[in-house]
């Protein structure tokens, strides 16, 4: 019988694989041809979606993008012999999977299993290496777990780029009879979804990763903060926790250890500011979600007052494959003290969008070019935003710079989530820089006035430059303001808004009406 894969990825999903699975179904059985349908997670080339797959003998055969309206001609074309003249002469072919210069040039290790494996199988997971890493951890003293994850110089990808092994170090060493695991998986930022697919397309890699935490640090239990807008990824996590504790990798004794790890999904806020880790606490103690003050840090004082390891998903889901392979497998990829790999996610005026798993030192310019195809309208790249809507919007000229979180912080940028979204020559700076101010003032918590007020008095003195109101005063006031919310602000995001909003400024002056000169003053 013959496998064939349709993915049941959300944004697979949104472009018609639920309808083009079923389509599947229904033909093969009218043909009276047996077939095993996998839903898998999806590879990542969303200008692709929906991607059927048919399993032969020299690995994975794709064909896509596959409508309803196609399924029929690809029968017709006997696409489950997909290695045969009739089946490679279909305009949908595309050839062995693999072989797609798209994965074949990405070094894909937290996203290993993603679109390859059945999300929801346990036994799947198992037979692709899953719960090697808690395995070796389960072996390890909790100092020596942490060891292994400092000297991987795992960074937090939730965007701050806080050595991991540090924050699980203080967890470690803070005494308490109770500790937390939680996971920030309230993934908020523009253009941003990896978190997205591990949790919907391999949920038990993240699972391992938490449990391994709580081994280390010795804590009982775990949240998933999972952002209000993903029920599939709800559904999806819900269903792997339930196996997981069947199966004893989750709850009492867990592989007859002695230790013990609940896992529960707690379903976010909706707003974006519960994004920040303080924040985030305070939502999932059932409090309005106002940013706290630090010190005392979430490692000493964190959920309901105890020591708490609050990650971001991509990290906890990549301490799995560090304990498996070892520290140095890991730390072998990267640049500088930017260790591993990072999932880039491409957004915006692109012809390929979609996940890139790459370890850093990349360029921009190969992403937007060699990944993303150029811009969609065919119009010359203008800009792009990187790590979010407080990421600085980068100038063509700023296209080279390597994929590193030293080397963005040179040039005021950030890698952030690791979120890339793209402007053609057709976009107005301008907007863009007071969209920042107005989406800051939405989503502030209200908690530090120099994010309340200052947001609001942004979105004022935009206006007054777009509308070429006293440029010279008004840009001095931008920058000044600017000043106040970057190092007034209580968190990152009255903190980095000026990112966006003065990058538009100095690199496109001529949007605002002003010339450089203008612009610098």
């Amino acid at each position: 019988m013959v496998k064939v894969y349709v993915p049941i990825d959300s944004t697979a999903l949104s472009l018609g694989a639920e309808r083009t699975a079923q389509r599947v179904v229904q033909e093969a059985q009218a043909r009276g041809i047996d077939i095993e349908l996998v839903r898998n997670g999806s590879r990542g080339l969303f200008w692709l979606e929906p991607l059927i797959e048919v399993e032969t003998t020299q690995g994975r055969v794709a064909f896509g993008p596959v409508q309803p309206k196609d399924v029929a001609s690809l029968f017709e074309a006997d696409f489950i012999h997909a290695l045969s003249d009739r089946a490679q002469q279909h305009p949908l072919y595309l050839g062995l999977t693999d072989a797609l210069s798209w994965l074949k040039k990405q070094q894909r290790l937290t996203f290993a299993r993603v679109g390859i494996t059945d999300p929801r199988s346990l036994e799947d997971y198992l037979a692709h290496d899953g719960y090697q890493g808690l395995s070796k951890a389960l072996a390890l003293s909790g100092a020596d777990i942490v060891k292994v994850v400092t000297d991987s110089g795992l960074r937090g990808r939730g965007g701050a780029a806080f050595p991991t092994g540090i924050k699980w170090n203080t967890v470690l060493n803070a005494p308490a009879e109770q500790k937390y695991v939680v996971c920030n998986a309230d993934e908020g930022d523009s253009g941003t979804y990896s978190d997205r697919m591990i949790m919907e397309d391999d949920p038990f890699v993240l699972i391992e990763g938490m449990t391994i935490a709580a081994i280390a640090v010795g804590a009982t239990q775990g949240y998933i903060y999972l952002r209000s807008e993903y029920p599939h990824a709800q559904k999806t996590l819900n269903e792997a926790i339930r196996k997981a504790n069947l199966a004893g990798y989750l709850g009492e004794n867990i592989l007859g250890s002695g230790h013990t790890f609940h896992l529960e999904v707690r379903r976010a806020a909706g707003a974006y500011v519960c994004g920040e880790e303080t924040s985030l606490l305070e939502s999932l103690e059932g409090k309005r979600g106002l940013v706290r003050f630090k010190p005392p840090l979430p490692a000493i004082e964190g959920l309901f007052g105890k020591p708490t390891i609050v990650n971001n998903v991509i990290s906890l889901a990549t301490v799995p494959i560090i304990l498996d392979k070892g520290a140095q497998f890991y730390a072998d990829y990267g640049m500088g003290r930017s260790r591993g790999t990072l999932p880039i996610q491409l957004a915006g005026n692109l012809k390929q969008t979609g996940l890139v798993e790459l370890a850093f030192g990349a360029t921009l310019r190969e992403l937007l070019y060699d990944f993303g195809g150029g811009s969609a309208s065919g119009r010359p790249i203008r800009a792009v935003q990187v790590g979010g809507p407080l990421g600085a919007y980068l100038p063509e000229s700023q296209f080279d710079t390597p994929l590193d979180y030293e080397a963005f912080a040179k040039i005021w940028a950030v890698l952030g989530h690791g979120g890339i979204v793209a402007f053609d020559d057709s976009v107005d700076m301008a907007k863009m820089a007071r969209y920042a101010f107005e989406f800051c003032a939405e989503e502030s918590c209200g908690k530090c006035t120099p994010c309340r007020i200052g947001s609001t008095r942004g979105v004022e003195v935009m206006d007054k430059i777009v509308a070429g109101n006293n440029h010279a005063k008004n840009v001095h006031l931008l920058r000044d303001l600017s000043d106040t919310m970057l190092n007034g602000s209580l968190c990152a995001l009255g903190g980095m808004t000026p990112y966006p909003v003065l990058s538009a400024l100095n690199h496109f002056p001529e949007d605002f009406g002003l010339s450089n000169k203008e612009a610098a003053a």
